[in-house]
Parts: C-alpha cells; sequence; structure tokens
C-alpha cells in the first residue's frame, strides 16, 4: 500500500569498486560454514550504500541509520538513532499511511510505499520516496528506504502546468478549471465554512472570429493575452477586499470564465461582470493595429449546495447566450423562468416531428365576413398542437420551432389537405349554399424546400376541391422579395386558379411597385392599422391619418383589381368606417374567435351573416358577436400573442399554455393570434 502512488525508482548509479579475494578473506567472519555472507559484510553493505536506509524496531524507534539517510535529511547519521521514524518521515501527517505504516511494524502488512516531503534543517524541501519493508526471517523490525524524487517531481509540476494552462494566455485552461470547480463543489469544501455559494461570470469576446479573419491569428492571439492580462487585474482588483481572488481561465476559443468561490451574492458578481465590461472598453495597440474589443457576459450565482459542475457552466452558457441576443457589449444574469421556457421549448422542437406523425395537431377556423353584408364568405385555417403534456398550443409556440428544423414542411403539408378536404366536405354537405373559400398560411420555406405547386395539384386532385375556393396566404416580407423559384411558384398556383394573398400588408417592404408585378388576389390589411379606428368615445379621438393611410391602401389594391380584408376588427364602429371607405371583407372578434369545423358548418347554413348591430349587418343569423367571441375564447386579446384558454374578451392577458415556452420569432395578428404557417 502506499499514501501517495509513486513508479519504481531509478537505478542509482552506484560506484562499483573492485573487490579482491584478499579482501574477501581479510574480513572477520565474511563467510559462514556453508559459504553464505556473514553478519559483518551485511553491515558493510549497509552503512557504504548510496541508498538511504534505516532499521526501525518494532516499536518504531530507530535502530541503526547508514550515512545516505542522514544525508537526505540533513542530518548527521549518529544522532539519528534512537529517534522515532515516523516523526522524522512525517508518516503520521494522514491517517491511511499511519495505519499502514503500523500495520507493516506488526508485520500484518507487506509493504507500505508513500512520497513524502521532508524539509532539512537549512529549509530546504525535498520530495522523498519512502519504502517500508520487514527485514525477513526471524528479524524483528523493519527496513527505511528513502529515496530523493524532487527532480521527478519538478519535471511532473512542469508537465501538469503545460498541461493544465494554456499557451496563449497562460492563464488556466478548461481542464483546470474544471478540476478547480468540481473542487470548490466538494461538501468537504463549502462545508468547513465560508458562504457556501458559487459564482461564475462566463465572457465571450463579440466579433472575435473578424479580427483573425481580416488580421490572422497572429494578432487573434496577441488579443486573447491582451484580454486576458485585462482580466487577471480585474480578478485581483476583486481580491484585495476577499479572501482569495476569482480564478480566470480561458475555457476555448474566445471564451473565458471567472471562477468566484464562496461569492456573497449576484451583487458581487454583477460588479465584477461590470468591471470586466469597463476594462475592455480601452483600445488595445497590437502590432501598430488598434482595436476595440467588447464581451458579453454570463453570470450565475447560486447555493454551492445540490450544483454540480456541468450543471453549473450550462446554465452560464445559456446565460450568455442570451446576453447576445439581447444586444452583446452587456451581462445578463441568469433567469431559472426563461431558462424553464428554454428547456421547455427545447422539449417542443424534439417532439414536433414525432407529433405530426402521431397526428396531434388540430385544426380551427376563424371566418371571413363580407363588410358589405356581414354574411360568410370563407375561413382561414389556424392550426393549434393538441399537446398531451401542455394541452391545446397556438401555433406561436411552435412555428417558429418548426421553421428552424424543416418540419415546417410535413406540418405545412398536413394542414394544406386538411383544410381543403374540410373545405370540400362542407360544399358537399351543403350543396345548397355558396361553397366557403379556405385560408391557408403558407411559409417560405414551404417555397423553397418543397415542390409547393407540386402538393396543392395533388391535394386539389384527391380532395376533388376546386381551387378557385384556396387562398394561400404569405406575409409581405416574404412575397415582396419574391424571385426565382419563388416567383415562378405563386404565378404558376395563380395560373392554377388558387388565390394568393399578402399577409400583414403595410408592416413590411409596402414596396408598391411589386404588386403590379405579382400574382396577387388579396391585401389582408395588418390589424395595426384598424385598431387606429378605435374610438369608444372616451379619451383620445383616432388619428385621421389612419384613415386616409388606409382609404388609400383600399383604393390603390380596387384600382389594381385587388380584393382587400381587415384583420383584427374589433368593434362595431370599426366595422362602419371600414366599410364607408371600402373594406371587402373583415376578420376578427367583432365576428367570431376561431372555432370548429362543425360551428363553421352551423354558421353557413344559418345564413352567415353578423349578430352585431350596423348597416348591412342583422342581428339572429349566428355569427358570435364580442360578448360571445370572448365567453370561452381559445385566443387572446388583441395584440398580446399569447396563447390559448384565456377567459377574457379581445385585450385579455397571457393564457394557460404559456408554460410552454415563448414563440420568439412569431407576430401576433388578429386579435393575438398567430396564423397557421408563414411567420417568419
Amino acid at each position: 500500500m502506499s499514501g501517495t502512488s509513486e513508479g519504481p525508482t531509478p537505478a542509482a548509479d552506484l560506484d562499483r569498486s573492485a573487490v579482491t579475494e584478499s579482501d574477501t578473506l581479510a574480513s572477520d567472519g565474511a563467510r559462514g560454514p556453508n559459504g553464505a555472507l556473514g553478519t559483518s559484510t551485511y553491515q558493510a553493505v549497509f552503512a557504504a550504500s548510496p541508498s538511504a536506509m534505516a532499521v526501525v524496531g518494532r516499536d518504531g524507534v530507530i535502530v541503526s541509520v547508514n550515512a545516505a539517510f542522514g544525508e537526505i535529511l540533513g542530518a548527521a547519521a549518529e544522532g539519528l538513532v534512537g529517534r522515532v521514524a515516523a516523526d522524522l518521515l512525517d508518516l503520521a501527517s494522514d491517517a491511511r499511511t499511519w495505519h499502514a505504516y503500523r500495520e507493516v511494524l506488526c508485520g500484518r502488512q507487506a509493504e507500505l510505499r508513500c512520497a513524502r516531503r521532508l524539509k532539512q534543517p537549512d529549509g530546504r524541501a525535498v520530495w522523498a520516496r519512502v519504502t517500508v519493508s520487514p527485514l525477513g526471517g526471524d528479524t524483528p523490525g523493519v527496513l527505511l528506504s528513502v529515496a530523493d524524487i524532487s527532480a521527478r517531481r519538478e519535471l511532473q509540476a512542469r508537465l501538469r502546468h503545460l498541461q493544465m494552462h494554456d499557451p496563449v494566455t497562460r492563464l488556466p485552461n478548461r481542464a483546470l478549471f474544471f478540476e478547480r470547480l468540481s473542487a470548490a463543489l466538494e461538501p468537504d469544501t463549502y462545508e468547513r465554512g465560508g458562504t457556501g455559494r458559487i459564482g461564475l461570470c462566463y465572457l465571450d469576446l463579440d466579433g472575435f472570429k473578424a479580427v483573425n479573419d481580416t488580421l490572422g491569428h497572429r494578432v487573434g492571439d496577441r488579443l486573447l493575452a491582451a484580454v486576458a492580462d485585462r482580466l487577471n487585474s480585474c480578478a485581483e482588483e476583486a481580491g484585495r477586499a476577499r479572501a482569495a481572488a476569482p480564478l480566470v481561465a480561458r475555457l476555448g476559443g474566445d471564451e473565458f470564465a471567472l471562477l468566484v468561490a464562496d461569492s456573497t451574492g449576484t451583487d458581487q458578481l454583477a460588479e465584477l461582470a461590470e468591471a470586466v465590461l469597463k476594462s475592455l472598453q480601452a483600445p488595445f495597440d497590437l502590432d501598430g493595429q488598434r482595436l476595440n474589443v467588447t464581451a458579453s457576459i454570463g453570470v450565475v450565482e447560486r447555493h454551492a449546495a445540490g450544483t454540480t459542475a456541468t450543471g453549473l457552466v450550462q446554465a452560464a452558457d445559456t446565460t450568455l447566450y442570451w446576453a447576445k441576443v439581447d444586444g452583446k457589449s452587456r451581462w445578463t444574469l441568469f433567469d431559472p423562468e426563461r431558462n424553464a421556457h428554454l428547456m421547455t421549448r427545447q422539449a417542443l422542437a424534439s417532439t414536433l416531428r414525432p407529433a405530426i406523425e402521431r397526428g396531434e395537431f388540430v385544426l380551427e377556423y376563424q371566418p371571413l365576413v363580407g363588410m358589405s353584408d356581414g354574411r360568410l364568405r370563407g375561413v382561414e385555417a389556424l392550426v393549434r398542437w393538441d399537446h398531451p403534456r401542455f394541452g391545446l398550443l397556438p401555433p406561436n409556440r411552435f412555428v417558429g420551432l418548426a421553421e428552424e428544423d424543416g418540419s415546417i414542411v410535413p406540418l405545412g403539408r398536413w394542414v394544406l389537405a386538411s383544410a381543403c378536404r374540410q373545405a370540400r366536405r362542407w360544399q358537399l354537405d351543403h350543396p345548397d349554399e355558396t361553397p366557403l373559400f379556405v385560408s391557408v398560411n403558407v411559409a417560405v420555406r414551404q417555397v423553397w424546400d418543397s415542390d409547393l405547386v407540386a402538393d396543392v395539384a395533388e391535394i386539389l386532385a384527391e380532395t376533388e376541391l376546386a381551387p378557385g375556393l384556396l387562398q394561400l396566404e404569405l406575409t409581405e416580407s416574404a412575397v415582396m422579395g419574391s424571385a426565382g423559384r419563388p416567383l415562378q411558384a405563386l404565378q404558376a398556383l395563380s395560373d392554377m386558379g388558387v388565390r394568393i394573398a399578402i399577409d400583414d400588408f403595410g408592416t413590411g417592404y409596402s414596396n408598391l411597385a411589386y404588386l403590379s408585378r405579382l400574382p396577387v388576389s388579396v391585401l389582408k390589411l395588418d390589424g395595426s392599422f384598424v385598431r387606429g379606428f378605435q374610438y369608444d368615445g372616451s379619451g383620445a379621438p383616432p388619428n385621421p391619418a389612419d384613415e386616409v393611410v388606409v382609404e388609400a391602401m383600399i383604393d390603390l389594391a380596387h384600382r389594381l383589381g385587388l380584393t382587400v380584408t381587415a384583420e383584427c376588427v374589433e368593434t362595431a364602429s370599426q366595422a362602419a368606417r371600414l366599410r364607408r371607405i371600402g373594406c371587402d371583407t373583415g376578420q376578427g372578434w367583432l365576428y367570431s374567435r376561431p372555432v370548429s369545423a362543425e360551428r363553421i358548418a352551423e354558421l353557413h347554413v344559418g345564413g352567415g351573416q353578423g349578430a352585431v348591430s350596423g348597416p348591412g349587418v342583422g342581428p339572429g343569423s349566428g355569427l358570435p358577436g364580442p360578448g360571445a367571441g370572448a365567453e370561452v375564447g381559445a385566443e387572446v386579446g388583441p395584440g398580446s400573442g399569447s396563447g390559448a384558454a384565456s377567459s377574457g374578451g379581445p385585450g385579455a392577458g397571457s393564457g394557460a399554455a404559456s408554460a410552454a415556452g415563448s414563440g420568439a420569432g412569431s407576430a401576433p395578428g388578429k386579435n393575438g393570434e398567430v396564423r397557421a404557417l408563414g411567420r417568419p
């Protein structure tokens, strides 16, 4: 057993003097009667050996030593006899080694090997490998062998330093950082005293790749070294008022970390992060190049108990990403709630494709109503995810994810097929009624990543739905910049008889020159214009400019042969003003929230006229008014863009589905609704 594992001691260079026969014979008792070496010979070898050795009795007291043993301890050999060996060699400093040593003394263990740092009288320290073994036979006691391994230990230390430090910045590298972090998270460490907390600033330089690409890796390396110097200065300054300075490490590339053991709270970490950002504001002068560098920092501070090294770094890395997203050149504190949303978003992303295969998606339909007569003209298909864990999720919870991983293509194909199939079923079930057209949102990626024209043609043929009863909606920003394949696809669909609508018109490029060249049939005015019409008699009156702008857009569209649909129609006064300036159709909570296919059939058979008062809109038709539409709405109020299950009317707060994570990248549409597909 050994207290510290060491390899075998290299063979020493021995001074092998010639031994003659006369010398041997002259030795008194050199050989016994059987030719064996005598005791005096062994004593002579023991005394002359260059290896440091000592004989210790079973009581632990030194019986005899050779000169080499005295040299390694820096003392005269004769003065060591009668001393306690364990005291001289520091064998009692740890319980494990002390126990093993006593076992060898008592003959219950064969050998002990350990490494010990021995201090000589002149103050010089020597690393020694100590070997304790029984003398053998009936001779009591043990033999101590001590070898100087200082040179080997020094070499090992140099190699470890090279292994654990970054050659560019000379900072601790990732391996040493995790070693120190794991040690700080050991219960024995934080339970001995201190705050029992730990903090981490995870730093990444903004735009460092551009430095390497334009000025070369040599300048990039010098910049990293200069940044490391400033980080060390910040750490030293922060450590002056505390027991220890933060550990600064380079984790790889342009990523650095400042580890604060026994942190006192988020304020301490915030001050450190602020100091780091401030220190990097001054330009760097490198080889005649004057460089300005900023950094983004993720800050995490928490109790050490229950924290793992991997978990802490992962949280800091996530927070660093938030700092980048929030605008760079800043520090951001870890937010458990935001992280929960992120984790939920990841959970949704990982199960999105299987959910399509399992048929977990359903469609609801929101009526599109004629402004002149209040009759139901068509519907817009809106997809929901009936998630087994999170319940019914609106599209702003998952459409952005679907566009990121490409699952928008199979999902969009399913929505298109389901909507066309339902429109055809309404037509067959109610042949005496005017057929309803169905409007389906299309993502730009569907145009690029799939043969949209072939998909539409196949679905129309399969469902036997007339092309004129299908309307495809694309956002303004997608349509206005269309060229090449997307433009060809839109033209082919229009030639087929499918109507093309520009969604959210007026909020994107608004390049009017495109309107005369694109195969567009419908403009859908963004709800922000319609909300400017809202006036309930209290507060500031609406801006007359809003109506002028909307009237001009409607007039332009009509002159180009396009029809206009207004989104987010909330009140009868809005509807009246839109009707007065010539808007063709409306959509919003005034008429209905998104409802099931069965409810649409009831409204269609009931005549499809509005339930609110006003010119051209009569009661008793079955279309719910503002009160009915808000009664048990699965949507939220205008502009909130939040999820399902809100019990409020227009303008209600976020829904119960908010636990499913934020719909980053999605934009609110009709009454806060994000349409089925195609949100950028």
